[in-house]
């Protein structure tokens, strides 16, 4: 990592820059796969499997199987499928809390407004599989879907890991698809011969991936969010542990040579522990070479206060933001820009990945300034419902009459004019 030392406030835009290629230049890129998807349906699908995957395939092998899925299961030892089995458990039942009551409020007597929630019929699910088969996010976008009620859940990867369809059974998806990248993007946007269309897509993904969800988006697509390269800062004073905040970081950069990793701290002697054992991890780890590229375009920056580091981290708004600090929570109330906080030395990001019962799917590329990650919300629609009674719009026809008139718009104001007339036509005269 980089060593960047008290930093002036005028450099923090560049440093906190994420290493990502132009827009322009991704963007160019994408548009003729999500094009020729468009035109071609399943035959485009099938040229760029073999040219972005290497991967032939028939007409009829677009879909994996309901056999393939059931067959998942034995693939798996017993203690994967127990600790699979106990993440769902965890990541239900904090999600299941974030469902909301039916409220109804009286706005004025005999005006009675209150929200209803409900599940988008047809959602779509994007699960990287290239270097590695994440099947965590399948449980992370699935049980949010299961427990909305969304009808149709459609899943695209291009790994065939069995734990990726032993997930996909677990959380209730209905169809998967041998189908990575842009691409998959496109065919879910668009629909195809055999891949139906969707109304909102989730997951992360490459910048490629991010880029074609964009651009559908442009269509008229709904998408979860802005989801790239994974990224996570990590806030350590003294008496922070330098093992764990290495393992901490490396734990992102293993994701690829595009991900981002931050050290932030206000002690010299934190960082540059940190920064010896980062190389003794970093020689043991299998996908080495990646986290290694990846933590080139990282840095490590020391600042003189607690305040600065603070303000850095808001301006930074990482994906992932771990504090190791002797006042973590307190820390904490004062970051206003981040996907998902980690406190204390035992609280790893990976807990967060894996397991905890928080979603992963977060907001990368400083996108938390203003995006949530995903959560129960980001799979129904909230629809308002109300109901006006004769006296209720006795009392509200007047206010809606008043300021109809004001805006010149005379439809408006005698559809509560006639009603209040028949009303009062209505009512017996004293």
């Amino acid at each position: 990592m980089t060593i960047i030392p008290f930093p002036d406030r005028s450099e923090w835009p560049a440093l906190l820059a994420r290493p990502v290629q132009s827009t322009q230049q991704i963007e160019a890129a994408v548009t003729p796969i999500l094009a020729q998807v468009r035109a071609g349906g399943d035959a485009a699908l099938i040229e760029l499997a073999q040219r972005f995957d290497r991967l032939t395939l028939q007409p009829d092998q677009l879909e994996v199987s309901a056999a393939e899925l059931d067959a998942a299961e034995d693939q798996l030892s017993a203690e994967l499928k127990a600790a699979i089995r106990q993440a769902y458990q965890n990541i239900r039942l904090f999600h299941e809390a974030q469902k909301q009551p039916v409220e109804k409020i009286e706005t004025m007597p005999g005006v009675t407004c209150w929200r209803r929630s409900v599940g988008i019929e047809k959602v779509g699910l994007y699960i990287p599989g290239g270097t590695a088969p994440l099947f965590s996010t399948v449980l992370m976008l699935g049980v949010p879907a299961q427990l909305a009620g969304c009808r149709d859940v459609v899943l695209c990867t291009p790994g065939s890991h069995p734990a990726i369809y032993y997930a996909a059974r677990l959380v209730g998806v209905t169809r998967v698809f041998r189908i990575g990248g842009a691409q998959a993007v496109a065919a879910m946007a668009y629909g195809t011969e055999t891949v139906p269309r969707v109304y909102k897509i989730f997951g992360p993904g490459n910048q490629y991936v991010t880029a074609a969800k964009m651009l559908v988006a442009k269509e008229g697509m709904a998408i979860d969010m802005p989801a790239g390269p994974s990224e996570v800062a990590v806030y350590a004073d003294d008496t922070a542990v330098p093992s764990f905040v290495a393992a901490d970081l490396l734990s992102q950069a293993e994701h690829g040579a595009d991900s981002q990793v931050l050290l932030v701290s206000t002690s010299k002697k934190l960082i540059s522990s940190v920064n010896l054992t980062l190389g003794t991890q970093l020689d043991k780890l299998p996908r080495r070479d990646l986290a290694a590229q990846a933590l080139e375009n990282s840095k490590a920056i020391l600042v003189d206060t607690q305040a600065d580091a603070i303000e850095l981290l808001n301006q930074y708004a990482a994906e992932h933001l771990i504090l190791s600090v002797s006042n973590a929570e307190q820390v904490a109330e004062q970051i206003i820009n981040a996907g998902s906080i980690f406190l204390g030395n035992y609280t790893p990001e990976s807990a967060g990945d894996y397991a905890s019962g928080t979603n992963h799917t977060l907001p990368t590329n400083g996108f938390a300034r203003a995006y949530s990650g995903v959560s129960l919300d980001s799979f129904v629609k909230k629809i308002t419902v109300q109901h006006i009674t004769p006296e209720g719009l006795q009392l509200v026809g007047p206010v809606v009459e008043a300021m109809a008139e004001a805006e010149s718009l005379d439809a408006h104001k005698r559809a509560v004019s006639l009603r209040l007339a028949s009303i009062n036509e209505e009512s017996p005269v004293n």
